[in-house]
């Protein structure tokens, strides 16, 4: 009888968030622990931030990609992953790594994140997908795991200082606030919310979000889950400076505090829209704008457009997590 053929993991990183040489190190000890066979190793650059190595290891006919890197790269590998039964693992790495933080995930452990990789069980999430229309009239088609977003938000990824975010991380965003907060151009959106009716709105922030926690203990999104087929849409429109630290004092405390335990919910109550502040959920969601808008995924600036389509793929990405005790 032929031996069993050994499972085969790929690591796609991104040079520049990793150690190659402390990586390949706790990969192979945990892939030799785990019974498996030695790993396939594609690197991220510039020119692919991640969507061609995936494809190069899925044609190796892996049976589980692992990501190492930041959001960028998760978003790319997962785009490239969509469509092929092969499970995600995450290695956290960067100042962002949403995707993580909402599954839970140890964030600072190498170690633990690689034995998770071999040793965890799989969990299905949902994938948010996006077509953008540009100005040209031309359209392309993207993956989303946390959110995307038009207005403010993606004024201030454009306005971030990549230099700065990689010396100061999250610190270097408080800049790009400032700057996307002088902007007086607000987003006049034409919108539909799965069949509804087409609406009309004017405001600072459009955002689609999968999942909804951020960095600094912020709950952007209180309701949003990862496997539920829906996501969450949030749109704001501060009147002033007051409708600004209104939304803050939602944002950061009543969601990213009190909401976070039992009592604090029952406490809060169920959230009420305001102009301020609106919240509501679909599967599918068109928009148009009255003039080319920046768009940013899973915190990328993904230039502008003139229009999108996004929609929920439910269940439709298999993620490594850490396996639950018994």
């Amino acid at each position: 009888m032929s031996e069993a053929k050994l499972r085969t993991a790929a690591v796609i990183y991104n040079p520049v968030k990793v150690d190659i040489d402390v990586l390949r190190e706790a990969v192979n000890k945990e892939s030799a622990a785990a019974g498996w066979a030695e790993s396939v190793w594609f690197e991220t650059s510039v020119d692919d931030v991640g969507q061609n190595v995936t494809g190069q290891a899925l044609a190796h006919g892996v049976d589980l990609v692992i990501v190492a890197g930041g959001d960028g790269t998760v978003r790319a590998v997962v785009e490239a992953v969509r469509g092929h039964d092969v499970a995600v693992a995450l290695l956290p790495s960067g100042t962002g790594n949403l995707l993580a933080r909402n599954l839970k995930m140890t964030l600072n452990d190498l170690p633990d994140s690689v034995r998770s990789a071999f040793t965890g069980e799989d969990r299905t999430i949902d994938l948010g997908m996006i077509r953008l229309e540009r100005e040209d009239k031309t359209r392309e088609e993207h993956a989303f795991v946390v959110m995307a977003g038009a207005g403010l938000d993606a004024k201030m990824i454009t306005n971030t200082d990549e230099d700065l975010k990689k010396k100061a991380g999250w610190l270097a965003y408080v800049r790009a606030i400032v700057a996307s907060l002088r902007d007086p151009d607000e987003l006049h959106v034409q919108f539909c919310l799965d069949n509804g009716l087409a609406k009309r709105a004017t405001v600072h922030t459009l955002i689609l979000g999968n999942c909804g926690s951020l960095p600094a203990n912020i709950l952007l999104m209180p309701e949003a889950v990862l496997d539920d087929g829906l996501f969450d849409v949030m749109m704001t429109r501060p009147g002033g400076a007051l409708g600004w630290i209104r939304v803050w004092v939602k944002v950061a405390w009543t969601n990213g505090i009190v909401r976070r335990t039992k009592a604090g919910k029952a406490l809060a109550g169920e959230h009420q829209n305001d102009t301020d502040l609106h919240y509501e959920t679909g599967a599918e969601f068109t928009a148009r704008f009255s003039r080319p808008e920046e768009i940013e995924l899973d915190g990328d600036a993904f230039g502008k457009a003139v229009a999108f389509k996004a929609w929920i793929e439910p269940s439709k990405l298999r993620m490594r997590i850490p396996r639950t005790s018994e």
